[in-house]
């Protein structure tokens, strides 16, 4: 490991530590792609957390001093970031996702979906009336970001946030109450589909573990200081999805549909479910490998589904 000096004398103001925080980062070799995908916007999230402002705080603030108790938290936080390559967002123990704050540890990956972009847009055009939708599922949900947030699309609807993690699940549960939540958002452990018997929804989504064993072993280090489990799914990245295909039909209602992030595994989906017409997602903010499609689409290719449940 690279050995930096954290000394920090001559450094006074917000601006001073941001631009040092930036350059230790360069330095260090770290990844970027937790909430942040610079190491300037990284040492900005640190600072900005240690003296309890807005990202969005005005450039004459930038100015401001540090107090020596601010100074030697900031540079504590550099330290740990560099020498653990923990992402940012568990050393803060917040990230942001679809313009909301979340609660987060390293029980849970750090929120980043594309699935925000679809969010903003209330999941057109497979939704035609948001005030329509009733029921909601995130499956797989860790911290429940991608169902709570959807709560903005859907001002009719309760969510069902489902994990198989219960230490996830206990973070998902401190975001429904941060957003005052109880009795619309649901936590609910259970091994995918499992414990919703009877169960449908007008819309799931899911972003689950979709990565295959080699990319897994290849990722730098800050994807390893999240839980595996959230991640890795076999030897081509489906292990999971292909239980959600399967299974998902019976859980949606008439017009339903199934929603699901994929990412890098696309190519093996599309490979191992040439016959499906998954639509696929375009995103102007940057992201790939989300598609939908509807319960009636899903029905046709059932019998496929579940010969190929176990690969």
């Amino acid at each position: 490991m690279t050995q930096f000096s954290y000394q920090c004398e001559g450094l006074e103001t917000i601006n001073d530590f941001i631009r040092w925080g930036a350059s230790l980062f360069r330095k260090s070799d770290l990844f970027f792609g937790h909430g942040t995908d610079n190491a300037f916007d990284d040492a900005k999230m640190l600072v900005l957390h240690v003296v309890s402002m807005p990202w969005n705080l005005h450039d004459s603030y930038l100015q401001t001093r540090l107090t020596l108790h601010e100074r030697q938290a900031v540079t504590d936080l550099f330290r740990r970031r560099i020498e653990t390559r923990k992402p940012s967002a568990y050393l803060v123990g917040e990230a942001w996702f679809a313009g909301l704050p979340f609660y987060v540890n390293e029980h849970v990956l750090v929120p980043r979906s594309p699935i925000a972009e679809l969010i903003a847009k209330n999941y057109a055009p497979w939704i035609e009336d948001p005030e329509a939708v009733t029921h909601v599922l995130d499956m797989c949900t860790g911290s429940g970001c991608i169902g709570i947030a959807s709560l903005q699309a859907f001002p009719n609807a309760e969510v069902d946030l489902v994990d198989i993690s219960p230490e996830a699940l206990a973070i998902a549960k401190q975001n429904v109450a941060r957003y005052d939540l109880i009795g619309v958002a649901h936590p609910i452990e259970s091994d995918l589909f499992v414990a919703l018997e009877g169960k449908q929804y007008d819309l799931i989504v899911s972003n689950p573990p979709y990565v295959d064993k080699i990319e897994m072993d290849a990722l730098p280090e800050e994807f390893h200081q999240e839980p595996r489990l959230g991640l890795e799914a076999g030897d081509d990245g489906l292990d999971i999805v292909r239980v959600i295909l399967a299974k998902a039909a019976q859980h949606l209602t008439e017009n339903g549909v199934l929603i699901v992030e994929v990412g890098v595994s696309q190519y093996y989906l599309e490979e191992a479910y040439p016959e499906l017409p998954f639509s696929w997602f375009e995103f102007e903010q940057g992201g790939e490998g989300v598609f939908a499609i509807s319960k009636s689409e899903l029905e046709v290719f059932q019998d496929i589904l579940d010969s190929r449940i176990l690969g």
